[in-house]
């Protein structure tokens, strides 16, 4: 059959897929079958096979599990990948401008074309695209000079735009005014669970934080069957696992989480990492030699998110011994996607952990992180450049990183920022605040932005 492919290919690729039935041909609906089942290496096969001879929905479902491995090259990719088809389908247009939206380290044109096509995507009817437009707007208003993300989002809801509810609660969400909005974000995801599984994750989070066990346990029953007939993505399932083991939203359900993981990682590696996860912060379920094989689980499905928990836990020497080395060596696997992985490496180079301190290495992973929205970076920054621990002391940098450090959030950074700033003197001062604008327009943030409030994707 293969020599009968390549004396068919001048006559198109129309009749050469006539032939469909021929064994080995590539086929989009084996590759769509396969991804059900979990068998992502028989879907890659066939979506390879048919992106390469052009076709636009196979290019999105190869750039799809490129996306969803989480490798860095595998994602640098998947840019390429949505490229080839984003001209012809507004589908991939909008994969492609979410992307870009969500890529750490976005460069401020990357931003601008990310709106553009997700407003392109949008207007060809395109559903899943106001979300990530609303999250650019909201997380980078300084790239956005000219929209009010309130504005917009209302004027989205007046429309009747679909996910223009949804971008209001995101808009709570980044906002930090959550707590102040519960009924209207549960009266909106109740109306919208059915069509918008994200709703899963938002109303566990209102439950939880409303003590409503019986809704909460309703809910999980629900989003468990949806997930078995196929009509809920596995992703959604590990989300609301670690909500309800967070314990930030009061007493966690670990054992519920534990049996909804258990369930869903023999076909999704991820939740491999995020039991781990939830043996780490909950002891009592299990001993570290399960938590271990979790993790062996995680990083043989090449998941950066199991390298940074290695590394963490041997960091801490909690649940392991202390090794600074083994911690570096699993921190840097996971380092070019996960910037708490860029934290811990700079405080192990900062803080002299290897024998000796390395302040370059430190600062360069600590910016990365910094940059990539860690507030904790920022604090080790000031730390580092106001202590002046193997390097000398820098007031100037360590104004700009405190400032940073307490618009991030970080409490301890408040006391810190006074004291630097009590030290300036004038001509120094007016240099920090040039630094500090500069920074802050290169992250994209505005001088009174708080960043995004952190999800329930949540990083070891």
């Amino acid at each position: 059959m293969a020599g009968s492919q390549t004396r068919l290919a001048p006559l198109g690729l129309a009749v050469a897929f006539a032939l469909a039935g021929c064994a080995g041909l590539p086929d989009q609906r084996l590759a769509q079958e396969a991804l059900k089942r979990g068998d992502t290496a028989t879907a890659e096969s066939n979506f390879r096979q048919l992106a390469g001879l052009g076709y636009t929905d196979a290019q999105v479902g190869l750039a799809d599990l490129q996306v969803e491995s989480g490798d860095p090259e595998q994602m640098r990719r998947a840019e390429e990948t949505y490229r080839q088809a984003a001209d012809q389908s507004p589908r991939a247009a909008a994969r492609l401008g979410r992307l870009l939206a969500g890529k750490p380290g976005a460069s401020e044109a990357e931003r601008r074309e990310a709106e553009s096509l997700l407003q392109r995507a949008n207007q060809a009817g395109e559903q899943n695209t106001l979300l990530p437009l609303a999250m650019l707007y909201l997380q980078y208003p300084q790239s956005f000079p000219e929209v009010n993300a309130q504005q917009r989002i209302s004027q989205w809801r007046a429309e009747g735009r679909p996910q223009a509810e949804l971008a209001q609660v995101l808009l709570y969400r980044t906002q930090g005014s959550y707590d102040q909005h519960l009924d209207e974000i549960a009266s909106i995801c109740e109306a919208a669970l059915a069509s918008s599984d994200v709703c899963y994750v938002e109303l566990a989070t209102v439950y939880r934080k409303r003590g409503d066990s019986d809704r909460l346990q309703a809910l999980v029953g629900r989003l468990d069957g949806a997930w078995k007939a196929g009509a809920v993505p596995a992703q959604r399932v590990d989300s609301v696992a670690n909500v309800l083991a967070d314990q930030e939203l009061g007493t966690p359900d670990a054992e519920t989480a534990k049996g909804l993981l258990e369930r869903l990682a023999p076909s999704y590696p991820a939740a491999w990492v995020s039991l781990a996860r939830l043996l780490y912060e909950n002891p009592e379920l299990g001993d570290v030699e399960q938590l271990m094989g979790y993790l062996d689980k995680g990083r043989a499905a090449a998941r950066p998110r199991a390298e940074l928990l290695l590394g963490k836990l041997h960091y801490e020497g909690k649940l392991v011994p202390q090794n600074p080395f083994k911690a570096e060596k699993h921190l840097l696997a996971a380092a070019a996607s996960e910037p708490s992985a860029n934290y811990y490496l700079g405080q192990i180079y900062r803080r002299g952990f290897l024998g000796q301190v390395y302040p370059d290495k430190a600062l360069d992973h600590l910016l990365a992180s910094a940059r990539s929205g860690q507030a904790n970076a920022d604090l080790a920054l000031a730390q580092m450049f106001s202590q002046g621990r193997g390097i000398r002391p820098d007031p100037v940098n360590a104004y700009v990183f405190s400032q940073l450090a307490e618009q991030g959030g970080r409490p301890e950074a408040s006391e810190l920022a006074a004291q630097i700033a009590q030290q300036l003197q004038p001509a120094q001062r007016s240099q920090a605040e040039r630094l500090l604008r500069a920074e802050r327009d290169y992250r994209g943030i505005a001088p009174n932005h708080s960043p995004a409030a952190r999800t329930v994707a949540r990083q070891p």
